[in-house]
C-alpha cells in the first residue's frame, strides 16, 4: 500500500495543515512527520526524516513544504533513491512523475497558492511513471 509522508518547516506549516485536511478528505494513507507548530525550526532534519521513510518502500512518496521549496528539495535529494522535484506548475509536476519518477514533491509556501499546491499534489499522486526510455535515464542518476 502506498503511504504518503509529509513534513514542513515553520514557513510551510500553515500550508501543511491545509494539505493534511486535503489528504484526510481523500481518505489517503499518510503520516505527518512534523513539525507540529509554526515555531521556527531548521528544515534539513525534517527533509532527512521524510527521505529516510520514503526510501523504505518503492511505493512510498513524500510531500515537503518550506518557504521556497528549494531547501527541502536540496536536503531530500542528498539521499540515495530519492528523486525530489520542486514543482511550480501542473506541467512541471506531471513531467516530474512521467519522466523522472519523482517520489517526493517539494513546494514553496511563499511562492504558490494553497489551491495550486493542492492541484500539484493531486497531479503528483495520480500520475504514473512512463518507464521506457525514461527508466534508462532514471537508472543513471
Amino acid at each position: 500500500m502506498k503511504k504518503i509522508f509529509i513534513s514542513s518547516d515553520h514557513a510551510g506549516f500553515a500550508l501543511k495543515k491545509k494539505v493534511l485536511d486535503f489528504l484526510k478528505k481523500k481518505k489517503l494513507s499518510f503520516q505527518d512527520l512534523g513539525p507540529f507548530s509554526d515555531k521556527s525550526v531548521d528544515y534539513p532534519p525534517y527533509a532527512h526524516k521524510l527521505a529516510n521513510n520514503v526510501k523504505k518502500n518503492k511505493r512510498h512518496v513524500g510531500i515537503l513544504i518550506c518557504g521556497s521549496g528549494t531547501g527541502m528539495n536540496i536536503a531530500a535529494n542528498k539521499h540515495r533513491n530519492i528523486r525530489a522535484a520542486q514543482c511550480f506548475s501542473v506541467k512541471s509536476t506531471k513531467l516530474s512523475r512521467l519522466h523522472n519518477d519523482a517520489n517526493v514533491i517539494t513546494l514553496g509556501s511563499r511562492l504558490i497558492s494553497k489551491n495550486n499546491a493542492l492541484k500539484y499534489i493531486s497531479v503528483f499522486l495520480n500520475t504514473k511513471f512512463e518507464g521506457g526510455r525514461h527508466l534508462r535515464r532514471v537508472k543513471k542518476i
